[in-house]
């Protein structure tokens, strides 16, 4: 599989000397526990809807698992907490015009939520789900039971036709869904599928040999972590890198693989013993520079691409001076650890954020809730992050 040159990528502009930033909100905690309010919550990813009148009201999204999905005014103030419902577990969300697009992991479904204005004020009916009764499943050939489901997301629009279209990955697999979002009746919103791709789960090495990524036994080199950029889906693949994959009205194009993991290539093994996999080899050197796997949530500003490399809790911003940073403490802020997903608009919000806001998650909120580890979300101007 052929590299591509990161650079390529367009940029904004970072300034001659960028600094860590630190956010300017953060959202309520949330713990993954029965006693928690709202139960079983463990924040994971993000988006933004933009108020098409008043962008100061405009509202964050971000799903919780079985907790669901909550709406945050800019101020991070929680406006409306949706229930994930029974075996509901929502993974990642994305906004295409005035529908929040949810994975829902526990059902293998796209659920879908209208946004209405009105609500954005006062929360009240903010989220409305519009989701078809009849929608089916977007791997129908996965077991529900094993998870083996919906994931990742990322939607937006055929800048082309117009078509509402949204990329899912699937949990344990290399398997990447592109389905249409569809009209129903009385006011519903289903799916139809377009193509599906398999992206590889073993690699041929520069020395001739051949590598995979080290994974529990049973399951593959999954992805999650995605974002559209008109005709062209960037999707992370956790332990392997980020794949840059062209978009038709009918399907996938050929997936190109733009970075990789600094892992790549590196023997494990998985020892039963610890439930993890350690060292089987020396380092051949073909990783990347930048990523330490898991390569996570991705986000595009102005043809920049946003990456988390969660394994040493840091940030890439891949532009025509790509470079990292921390999203440090500060601010009365906590720093972020561990981030998952990420969202990005350019849109001028108010005085608060009047370059455009970067949300991040934040996998390890401090200190912890009543002896409960919590996660939640962390809002950062996004001039502050990247341009430095």
């Amino acid at each position: 599989m052929a590299v591509a040159a990161v650079s390529l990528l367009s940029a904004v502009p970072a300034s001659a000397t960028p600094r860590d930033p630190s956010p300017v909100a953060q959202t309520q905690a949330f713990a993954d526990d029965p006693s928690a309010s709202p139960a079983n919550a463990d924040a994971d990813d993000p988006a933004i809807w933009v108020h098409p009148h008043h962008p100061s009201r405009s509202v964050v999204l971000g799903t919780l698992k079985e907790g669901g999905l909550a709406a945050f005014d800019l101020d991070a103030r929680t406006l409306q907490l949706v229930p994930a419902g029974p075996g509901g577990r929502f993974n990642n969300v994305d906004v295409v015009g005035d529908l929040a697009v949810v994975s829902d992991r526990g059902r293998d479904l796209v659920r879908v939520y209208r946004i209405d204005p009105r609500g954005a004020a006062a929360g009240a009916d903010l989220l409305r789900d519009v989701t078809d009764p009849a929608a089916g499943r977007v791997f129908p050939e996965s077991d529900v039971d094993e998870q083996r489901t919906a994931y990742g997301l990322a939607a937006g629009r055929d800048p082309r036709t117009g078509v509402r279209w949204v990329a899912v990955t699937r949990r344990h697999e290399t398997r990447v869904a592109l389905l249409r979002l569809v009209d129903r009746p009385g006011g519903t919103v289903g799916t139809a599928p377009l193509a599906t791709v398999d992206l590889p789960s073993s690699f041929r090495l520069p020395d001739g040999t051949t590598w995979s990524p080290c994974e529990e036994p049973g399951e593959g080199p999954q992805l999650e972590g995605s974002v559209l950029d008109g005709r062209v889906l960037y999707t992370a693949q956790e332990d392997v890198g980020i794949w840059r994959i062209p978009l038709t009205a009918t399907g996938f194009g050929r997936p190109e693989l733009v970075d990789r993991v600094r892992s790549y290539g590196v023997p494990q093994r998985w020892d039963p013993a610890t439930g993890e996999c350690v060292p089987d080899g020396t380092d051949p050197g073909f990783g990347g520079r930048w990523l330490e796997a898991d390569a996570e949530g991705l986000a595009m500003a102005d043809g920049t691409l946003f990456a988390s490399s969660q394994g040493d809790s840091r940030f890439v911003v891949y532009g025509r001076r790509t470079r990292d940073l921390r999203i440090v403490a500060g601010r009365g802020t906590d720093s972020v650890e561990h981030s998952d997903g990420s969202a990005i608009t350019t849109a001028a919000l108010g005085h608060r954020f009047p370059h455009g806001l970067l949300v991040v998650h934040d996998g390890e909120r401090r200190p912890p809730s009543g002896g409960l580890p919590t996660t939640g979300f962390a809002f950062v101007r996004l001039e502050d992050a990247i341009r430095g």
